[in-house]
């Protein structure tokens, strides 16, 4: 059997992130061969991998952030499944490394991030990599990304939520674009403004109202009327635009940035929690 130097376990441990004694007898199995190393701990990866594919990854990091010139901004959600492997240092910093390639690379979609490479393999074979070494499954189950005159990004305290805004000019007061991101946040909106609401979400709160005026009574013949009244509602308590500023209820979102600068408004925003 080769002889394993502590210095040899650690510089694996390094290259790997994996236990010290997983390391030793990677090591050991490989005859010293660092790559063949590597490969067996690849491969315990999948093995657990295999074995915990049925379990549920309902835990994990929400992160987001904006590039240096803040015109452009990702967002990720890194899930796992226990709170316990949610709050390790060594899981968040695995993120935020994913986070860093996205933000770098900006991928199309999901699919293509986890093909791009983060320390020499496949973010896919990465999180493999991870699976073996933590001991619990592990999904990179969300990506989305934002371009605009201004992105910001907000991570909520625990990494359990985070948004990106996009503003349609610079701002140079940083808070403005954090209250618009943590409105987002806080209130869920559906769309920045009413004439971005999609149809059927229109149609489904239209049928919504009018079942509800039935349910009260009212004639059919004001069934329509009552609904649209109740659209209108809608409008303003899910739209980002016309909600109630939640630092100022008695202005809107949409005036409080006219306030700041009369022709600013948010071009797009971007929302994921953990428990979306």
């Amino acid at each position: 059997m080769a002889e394993i130097s502590a210095a040899d376990v650690s510089k694996l441990r390094r290259m790997t992130g994996a236990g010290m004694m997983d390391c030793k007898k990677a090591l050991q199995e490989s005859g010293g061969d660092f790559e063949k190393a590597i490969e067996i701990i690849r491969k315990k990866g999948q093995a657990v991998a295999t074995r915990r594919a049925d379990r549920e990854a309902t835990e994990g990091v929400i992160l987001a952030k904006a590039n240096p010139d803040a015109r452009k901004g990702v967002l990720i959600a890194l899930n796992c499944e226990t709170d316990f492997v949610a709050k390790n240092n060594d899981f968040i910093g695995f993120a935020n490394r994913i986070l860093e390639v996205a933000l770098k690379e900006m991928p199309a979609s999901l699919e293509t991030l986890k093909e791009l490479p983060l320390n020499g393999t496949k973010i896919a074979d990465a999180l493999t990599e991870q699976i073996g070494i933590i001991g619990e499954k592990i999904d990179l189950s969300y990506y989305t990304l934002l371009e605009s005159a201004q992105v910001i990004a907000y991570i909520h305290p625990g990494n359990k939520l985070a948004t990106l805004v996009g503003l349609n000019q610079e701002v140079a007061e940083a808070q403005v674009g954090k209250d618009i991101a943590m409105q987002v946040a806080a209130m869920d909106p559906v769309s920045v403004d009413r004439d971005n609401v999609p149809q059927d979400v229109i149609d489904k709160e239209i049928e919504i109202g009018k079942e509800q005026a039935r349910q009260e009574g009212k004639p059919e013949e004001l069934l329509e009327k009552i609904a649209l009244g109740k659209l209108n509602k809608f409008f303003k308590e899910s739209t980002l635009l016309n909600q109630d500023f939640i630092k100022d209820n008695k202005t809107t979102v949409g005036q409080y940035l006219k306030g700041i600068i009369p022709n600013l408004t948010v071009t797009g925003f971007r929302r994921y929690s953990l428990r979306d």
